[in-house]
C-alpha cells in the first residue's frame, strides 16, 4: 500500500516537472521566433572566435562597448572581463536578458555589465567607442542612416557574419573566419 502511494507520487511529480519544463521550453521557443520575426535569430559564437574578434578591436579599458542582439551576453562578459570595458548589451529576447544578466551577476561583472531589453531602433549609440552586431543583412540595412547620424566618428563598428553595404561607413580591416567573416568598419 505505501509503495504504490510512493509510486503515484513519484510518478505525479515527474509528470509535474515534465509539464514545467515542456511549459519554460514552449516560452524560450516562442522567444526565439519573436526574435527571429524581429530581425535577428539568436546565434551563439564560439567564446575562441569572440577572443579573436574583440583582439583585433583592441579594446581600451573604460572604454564603452555596444552589443546589438547580445543574446547570451557572451561577447560583452569577455570584453569586460578581460579589456575592463563598460558594456552595454541590448536584445529584444526578455528571456535572454535576464539569462545575460543573471550570467553578469554570477561571473561579478555586472558593475560593468549592463543588458537591457529593448528595440535596437529605440537606443541613442553617441556614448559607443565600440560597437558590435551579428545581425541579418537586412536589420544591417535598415540600421545604418542610425548608426551614422549617432555615432561618433571614431566608434569602431564590429560586423560579425555579413558586410556593412553603404558607401558612408569605410570598411577598415577584415578577419576571415569560417562560418563567418567579421568586418571592422569607421564612420
Amino acid at each position: 500500500m505505501i509503495s504504490s502511494m510512493i509510486f503515484i507520487i513519484a510518478y505525479l511529480g515527474l509528470i509535474f516537472f515534465l509539464l514545467i519544463f515542456l511549459f519554460f521550453m514552449s516560452l524560450y521557443t516562442a522567444f526565439l521566433i519573436y526574435s527571429s520575426f524581429k530581425g535577428s535569430p539568436y546565434v551563439a559564437t564560439r567564446k575562441k572566435v569572440i577572443k579573436e574578434i574583440l583582439e583585433m578591436a583592441n579594446l581600451k579599458k573604460g572604454k564603452v562597448f555596444y552589443e546589438l542582439g547580445s543574446g547570451d551576453g557572451r561577447v560583452n562578459r569577455l570584453a569586460v572581463k578581460n579589456w575592463q570595458v563598460k558594456a552595454v548589451g541590448v536584445d529584444i529576447n526578455p528571456l535572454l536578458v535576464f539569462w545575460s544578466n543573471f550570467l553578469a551577476k554570477l561571473q561579478k561583472l555586472d558593475k560593468n555589465c549592463q543588458f537591457i531589453r529593448k528595440n535596437i531602433f529605440d537606443i541613442n549609440y553617441s556614448k559607443a567607442d565600440y560597437l558590435y552586431i551579428f545581425l541579418m543583412p537586412d536589420l544591417i540595412k535598415k540600421l545604418t542612416p542610425k548608426l551614422k547620424k549617432e555615432l561618433k566618428k571614431t566608434c569602431l563598428i564590429i560586423s560579425h557574419g555579413f558586410k556593412i553595404e553603404d558607401k558612408g561607413i569605410k570598411l577598415i580591416k577584415v578577419k576571415e573566419g569560417k562560418p563567418f567573416n567579421t568586418y571592422y568598419y569607421r564612420i
